[in-house]
């Protein structure tokens, strides 16, 4: 018999449980930075130091924290469903809980790439530096999509979308797009959950608001799918 498919959207809240912050919660500031002086092609040029800094500390910071319950139970679907997690996250966390197949539209942190080409992804799981450099020359910067990127995975994710059985949406605001618009890519007739302790009005058909926390609601939908 044929796996079902479900697709799971995550943003922030499911992270923030594990002790990531989250910049949108602190008046646009990211740890004191200002975001478009740590997140944008233009603080990028203006101070490549600075920012290689900033996701140093945030790489470093993946080291000293772990999947929560969230993250867990998620990777338990796989037991019975086909399941795609597309994440706006850039940590590892889904992957370290136990999920095989996430998308990170917005990059990841445990990789770089040259400023030359952005095919040029590798795997990085230390600071990237001044002088670090591809083998054409160009430096190495992180594998972030910052704001005013295009988000290339973005039309992957619509086609993941439009072929959903089952469609949860967790710990977003769900006023970050693209990401936001994927939710119109899934069927009116999937049926589609929104987990979040204060969820945004989201005007989809067979929409389930729980409202909860990320840890909690999670398990209880998982829970009700795998019976």
């Amino acid at each position: 018999m044929k796996k079902k498919k479900i697709v799971v959207l995550t943003g922030a809240g499911i992270s923030a449980e594990s002790g990531i912050q989250t910049f949108r919660d602190a008046d646009g500031l990211w740890e004191g930075h200002d975001v478009m002086e740590v997140a944008s092609p233009q603080g990028w040029n203006k101070n490549q130091a600075l920012v290689l800094d900033f996701y140093n500390q945030r790489r470093a910071q993946l080291h000293t924290v772990v999947p929560n319950e969230a993250h867990k139970a998620l990777a338990e679907l796989e037991a019975k469903y086909e399941v795609c997690i597309i994440t706006q996250n850039v940590d590892d966390l889904h992957e370290r809980g136990g999920s095989t197949r996430v998308v990170h539209l917005h990059g990841e942190l445990k990789k770089a790439r040259s400023v030359l080409d952005e095919d040029s992804i590798v795997d990085w799981d230390k600071d990237i530096v001044l002088g670090d450099t591809c083998e054409k020359g160009g430096q190495l910067r992180p594998h972030i999509v910052w704001f005013g990127e295009a988000v290339p995975l973005i039309e992957v994710s619509s086609r993941i979308c439009g072929i959903a059985d089952i469609f949860i949406i967790i710990g977003t605001s769900m006023n970050v797009y693209p990401a936001a618009g994927l939710v119109d890519f899934v069927a009116d007739e999937v049926p589609k959950y929104f987990i979040d302790p204060k969820p945004a009005t989201v005007n989809v058909p067979n929409l389930r608001v729980i409202e909860d926390k990320a840890s909690t609601g999670v398990r209880t939908l998982v829970d009700e799918l795998m019976k």
